[in-house]
């Protein structure tokens, strides 16, 4: 069971957050990050370098975090704004020790902790240590202006 039942977080006065519709390219779960690709959706990887959108659930057809929008399907994803909190993906793993980690791209659209040459896309808003033996959904903020920790 996921951790989050959203994807889109909040602030709770916006409640429709940017969206953009586009035919996935595979299936798609919520939470993972999907780069524009000949027209369609495709996960976004280590090697992605521009702009990164974040997966919504399928909350069209009433379907939860952890249902897959279907290969070939329109999916809706968010246009991340750094002043709105996201639930995106972190692979089985990945240990996050502190606030304010800064996140890129990883395998299959999960966020991984950032080197200093990788394309940042999101701030760590909560330490988790992923060992559930799965995905899970982590609370973000995407990198922008200033990332200002819950800890400020």
């Amino acid at each position: 069971m996921a951790r989050y039942n959203k994807i889109f977080l909040g602030p709770v006065e916006k409640t429709k957050p940017q969206v953009k519709e586009l035919i996935g390219d595979v299936a798609l779960k919520p939470g993972r990050l999907v780069a524009i690709s000949s027209g369609k959706w495709a996960l976004a990887g280590a090697t992605t370098v521009g702009k990164v959108w974040l997966v919504q659930d399928n909350y069209l057809a009433l379907k939860g975090v952890d249902d897959d929008w279907p290969d070939e399907d329109r999916v809706v994803a968010i246009e991340m704004m750094p002043d709105e909190l996201y639930a995106a993906r972190i692979a089985n793993g990945v240990n996050i020790t502190a606030i304010g980690t800064a996140l890129t791209p990883g395998a299959n659209g999960t966020l991984a902790i950032a080197s200093t040459s990788d394309l940042i896309v999101a701030y760590a808003d909560e330490v988790y240590n992923n060992n559930s033996g799965s995905e899970q959904l982590l609370k973000i903020r995407p990198a922008g202006l200033s990332y200002l920790s819950a800890a400020s």
